[in-house]
């Protein structure tokens, strides 16, 4: 009967055979093949779990030793060609973003989804693969869970978590020429904007000068982003007001009375009859605090003569023309009575 070897045993003549002494060999060194246990490569609290082999076989480690530690129910596992972590558990997306720019090589850097949640931005969908930009000239491809750009245009990286990210307008444009949903593409645009990790202007100049693969989404989702709008619903509410055909609206503009105190920064604001048109989501209002604050900014309206319409989002889509027809009204309302003096700062 043939008998399995149990981890245990697996260990124990792995150890065993790393007692021995090395003979001559580009990697040996004249070391005992034990010798490499004690490296900071493998022993450093803080040192690297993902490893390439080349650094492996440099420190002294044997290559069949490798091979042998990378097999099932071994210590290690292989993630990539050439790309080892240290630890037979499954790799965490940390492990895998390590090891794409390990694969890489020098000068890779993280872009894409994964590259925007190191930057904190929450509005973007669930991450498929890590993606790296490396440059032009480098002779490597896709590999596994790792997309591999080449490009020629390689931007200056940020550091992010001890690792090379490229800025944030890059990031958005690379991801958003991967999807096929527009609302994805457009929350992850306004997110940018709106949270301040990047302006309209360098995404739009990012859709120029890179590549033109796949951009017809990202250019149909700055338009509304070039009009003042800074999400989704905010987004679709801008449509309505061009389908209206009512005077210019401006967006999340800051309002002020006549003696210079703060009114409101409405969603969509129509200057010429001083109307305020507030997008306001159930759930972003059902809290205490929050009620209580758009209770108070309402009040600030009325007090200040300002004529508001409320609109919650999903009727800008399930409702659109009962919301123009809405709009409409409300602007005729503000247009009939005098303008009060408020302003825009």
């Amino acid at each position: 009967m043939t008998s399995v070897k149990s981890d245990h045993e697996r260990e124990r003549s792995v150890r065993t055979e790393t007692c021995r002494i090395v003979g001559s060999g580009p990697h040996s060194g004249g070391m005992r093949r034990g010798d490499w246990y004690q490296h900071p490569l493998l022993t450093a609290p803080d040192g690297p779990v993902v490893v390439r082999a080349k650094d492996l076989l440099d420190v002294g480690v044997p290559r069949r030793t490798i091979t042998r530690r990378c097999e099932p129910g071994g210590p290690w596992r292989s993630l990539l060609p050439g790309i080892i972590l240290l630890q037979n558990g499954e790799p965490t997306g940390e492990h895998r973003i390590r090891a794409a720019l390990a694969h890489g090589g020098e000068g890779a850097m993280l872009t894409g989804i994964r590259a925007l949640q190191r930057y904190g931005l929450e509005r973007v969908p669930a991450p498929e693969d890590v993606h790296v930009l490396v440059p032009a000239d480098r002779r490597i491809t896709a590999a596994g869970f790792v997309r591999v750009e080449r490009t020629a245009r390689l931007p200056r990286p940020f550091t992010r978590q001890d690792v090379p990210v490229a800025p944030v307008h890059r990031a958005v444009l690379d991801a958003a020429r991967r999807l096929s949903d527009y609302d994805a593409v457009l929350a992850m645009m306004a997110e940018a904007v709106q949270r301040r990790r990047c302006t309209v202007q360098a995404l739009a100049d990012e859709l120029e000068l890179g590549s033109q693969r796949g951009v017809a989404l990202p250019r149909r989702a700055l338009v509304p982003l070039q009009g003042g709008a800074r999400s989704v619903a905010e987004a679709d509410a801008w449509s309505l007001w061009k389908r209206s055909g009512l005077p210019e609206f401006v967006w999340n503009v800051k309002v002020f009375d006549n003696g210079g105190r703060y009114i409101a920064t409405p969603d969509g604001w129509c200057d010429r009859v001083a109307l305020a048109w507030e997008i306001d989501s159930r759930g972003c209002h059902a809290a205490h605090d929050d009620y209580a604050a758009t209770v108070a900014r309402n009040t600030r309206y009325v007090t200040a003569g300002i004529v508001v319409l409320s609109t919650l989002p999903i009727r800008l889509r399930t409702e659109p023309d009962l919301v123009v027809a809405e709009l409409r009204a409300a602007y005729e309302i503000a247009r009939q009575r005098p303008r009060p003096e408020v302003h825009l700062r």
